[in-house]
């Protein structure tokens, strides 16, 4: 798939409006252009995407859920206990590096998914179905609503400060871990978010340890070496 610019005179709507309250789906998300990445940023900070043109300016609803995935290394084997990965060091540095920083500041949810060997991948389980795991997010969506009137994900400055109800021995513990790991603010904030809603999953009402370490166990920084 293409990413499609929004483009034209007047300016069209491209896969970012299209995706407008719907979900954005990128495979193999470093070999999009550059440029087409970095034009995720704006939107999936404001909703929003704003295109300028001599003549005129446009403003495109753009709130959408990003769904990227990729391999750790362009062989794909980075990591892998079945076969060895061929690529060097500067190769792996290169090929995540066209994911930009800010970029993956924007991206809450980083998870790294191992390959299965064929005999697990046909003796697992059944997982737990669609609809017990809808009606769970919808329970804990309904609590985010009631207390502060909007999701989660939509909070924004002191918001996140009022609703988030961390408790001391949280608050310690993120301070400490976001210093030890370099974190930006945005990072944190929406680290912060996410542990929110780990909580609102189990129904607590404070945002504990517990949530805000699982919530940090889902930004994994990307390998960096071979």
């Amino acid at each position: 798939m293409i990413l499609k610019s929004h483009s034209g005179s007047p300016p069209r709507p491209g896969e970012i409006s299209l995706a407008h309250h719907g979900v954005l789906f990128l495979d193999e998300l470093p070999e999009f252009p550059r440029a087409a990445l970095e034009a995720l940023r704006e939107p999936l900070e404001s909703g929003t995407i704003t295109i300028s043109r001599a003549a005129r300016r446009a403003e495109f609803p753009a709130r959408f859920q990003l769904i990227g995935a990729m391999n750790p290394c362009p062989c794909g084997y980075l990591g892998s206990a079945q076969k060895a990965c061929r690529c060097t060091p500067d190769q792996v540095l290169r090929y995540q590096g066209k994911l930009s920083g800010p970029l993956i500041d924007r991206i809450d949810l980083h998870v790294e998914v191992p390959a299965l060997l064929p005999t697990d991948l046909m003796q697992a389980r059944a997982g737990e179905s669609t609809a017990l795991i809808r009606t769970r997010c919808t329970a804990a969506r309904a609590l985010a609503i009631a207390r502060q009137g909007k999701s989660n994900q939509a909070l924004q400055g002191q918001e996140i400060d009022t609703f988030l109800l961390l408790d001391e021995a949280a608050v310690k513990f993120l301070n400490m871990a976001a210093t030890r790991l370099g974190w930006s603010a945005r990072s944190t904030h929406r680290a912060l978010k996410v542990a929110r809603t780990i909580a609102d999953l189990a129904g607590t009402r404070t945002t504990t340890v517990a949530h805000v370490a699982e919530a940090m166990q889902y930004r994994r920084a990307l390998r960096t070496s071979a």
